[in-house]
């Protein structure tokens, strides 16, 4: 009897590997197939899933198959390339993301990857023998795409605003792509907003050294989830029948109130693992940005995991694996430095150097933008150079570090009790985001493409699940150009979450080309 297909996307990456070992285990039931850049064939990751599968080596672009695992060497920005994946398939599992910060180094990588490539797999679906009806299709989303939620706000849920960062194309170009599935045709799709997921692996751990570290305000909330826990939730998926009410809707994936913590403990935990005693003797305060990020708490991440049932690690687990995956030499010096004040202030000396080169000699780094007088990017991240010049040193007139402190839901400008929404409804939402909604007659059906006008005049068309459900508006006003300063003064929606950490009287713009003040900077440092 033939199994089942099952096509991933991203089987290599943080997440994705993960998720293809579940699938192995699950080889019984289904057939695997999997799509890898042959670029990547060096990592190895899959030699020992070939020799069991009896799949033949290609040297190059290709397809290889062999016993239930099909590897289609090619680039999701290919078409011809997509449509091979998916031919035949039932499930479609995206796992595919190219990340911040090399996203922010190589915008045009992430528009092919994050975007064109999802557009790309849509269409694929679509030219499948009743495609649309009979595949079903997992989309990953990102935290990312709500943008920065500081104390007050700190706990979101599906439906608030969409509002990438500033700079943050990584979100801009999830935002698009998410928006391609939930207007698509295809009946079975869900999308999983995906919170920071935390590697268990060392190495990969230490891959993420960046000066975006610096990005994030140390009093950001997070919800974090650990890569296997990610991976487990996406198989999982293929758990649920095609008539349950999970489909069609969009996720909080978070790993729950045991993966929470502000982003200070998880920063000073992290220096903590070499030897020294944290964050405080290894930076420099400043060098932490005042707002412009994007984490926060999920209310409604339980919601998902009530369907997938992932939730299995908790943060203290998180650390206790990562303890265990440190190389012996760093487990050594780490454990002599708990004893030896010498060994502990030579380790905390390099680690500053490290760092303070990142923050103030690598073009995304905090301490660079203000050294060179990047007016943008100050605005941006500290709202002026008073603001940075300001911050204190370390101890110093804190900020709230309360992990649970009140907040505020918000408002997504109708009534969520009633079980079947009418026109009013629509109506309703829609000036509540200072526009209009120019359909006249409506008979319930969420997925009903509609027409809509948004405070700056643009007519666009999109499903009342999109808007009112997922926090999409007007696709002209999504940023590029990041102009949220204008927008929140007539579009109530966003302003909840744009004052919370902006002031009326701001009135910045960021060109889409703003961004190319860091295009290949890890380039060029990588020459140093």
């Amino acid at each position: 009897m033939r199994k089942p297909k099952v096509a991933l996307f991203g089987a290599s990456g943080t997440m994705g590997y993960q998720a293809f070992k579940e699938l192995w285990k699950r080889r019984d039931h289904y057939d695997i197939v999997i799509m890898v850049l042959p670029s990547e064939r060096k990592l190895g990751l899959f030699r020992k899933y070939e020799r069991e599968a009896r799949v033949p080596t290609l040297e190059g672009a290709g397809v290889a198959e062999g016993d239930g695992l099909k590897i289609v060497w090619g680039d999701a920005t290919n078409y011809a390339d997509v449509e091979e994946t998916v031919r035949g398939v039932e499930w479609v599992l995206d796992a595919m993301a190219y990340i911040s910060p090399q996203a922010d180094y190589h915008p045009e990588v992430a528009k092919a990857v994050n975007t064109d490539a999802i557009v790309n797999i849509v269409k694929a679906i679509g030219a499948q023998p009743d495609g649309a009806e009979r595949i079903k299709f997992i989309y990953t989303g990102t935290v990312a795409e709500t943008g920065n939620r500081p104390q007050g706000i700190h706990v979101g849920r599906v439906g608030d605003p969409l509002k990438p960062s500033v700079f943050d194309f990584y979100a801009v170009t999830k935002i698009a792509g998410e928006r391609a599935v939930l207007e698509s045709d295809i009946k079975h799709w869900v999308s999983l907003r995906m919170t920071f997921i935390m590697p268990t692996n060392y190495k990969e751990l230490v891959s993420l050294t960046d000066p975006i570290s610096f990005h994030m305000p140390i009093d950001a909330y997070m919800e974090n989830l650990t890569d296997r826990d990610a991976g487990i939730g996406l198989v999982n998926c293929l758990d649920i029948p095609d008539d349950s009410d999970f489909w069609r809707r969009v996720y909080n994936m978070g790993g729950g109130p045991r993966m929470r913590c502000l982003a200070y403990t998880y920063v000073n935990k992290n220096f903590q693992l070499s030897g020294s005693s944290g964050v405080q003797a290894c930076t420099e305060r400043k060098w932490f940005a005042l707002r412009n990020f994007h984490m926060q708490y999920y209310e409604d991440s339980f919601i998902l995991n009530d369907y997938l049932h992932y939730w299995r690690d908790s943060m203290d687990d998180y650390w206790q694996v990562i303890t265990r995956d440190l190389p012996l030499s760093l487990k050594v010096i780490a454990f002599i430095a708990r004893f030896s004040s010498t060994i502990r202030k030579s380790v905390e000396r390099s680690t500053y150097k490290i760092m303070s080169e990142l923050a103030e000699n690598h073009k995304n780094g905090t301490a660079y933008w203000y050294k060179n007088r990047n007016d943008l990017r100050i605005s941006a991240f500290y709202k002026d150079y008073g603001n940075y010049e300001s911050i204190p040193d370390w101890g110093v007139d804190m900020p709230d570090l309360d992990p649970d402190p009140e907040w505020q839901r918000l408002d997504h400008g109708y009534d969520e009790s009633k079980a079947i929404l009418d026109l009013s409804d629509l109506q309703g939402a829609a000036q509540f985001r200072g526009g209009e909604c120019l359909t006249e007659a409506w008979d319930g059906d969420m997925h009903t493409t509609l027409d809509w006008k948004c405070a700056a005049q643009h007519e666009f068309q999109a499903k009342a699940t999109t808007i009112l459900k997922a926090g999409h508006w007007c696709p002209q006003c999504m940023a590029p150009p990041w102009d949220f300063d204008q927008q929140a003064q007539t579009n109530p929606f966003l302003a909840q979450v744009w004052y919370a950490d902006h002031d009326h009287d701001e009135m910045n713009y960021y060109a889409e080309e703003s961004i190319h003040d860091i295009l290949n900077a890890d380039l060029e440092w990588g020459k140093r």
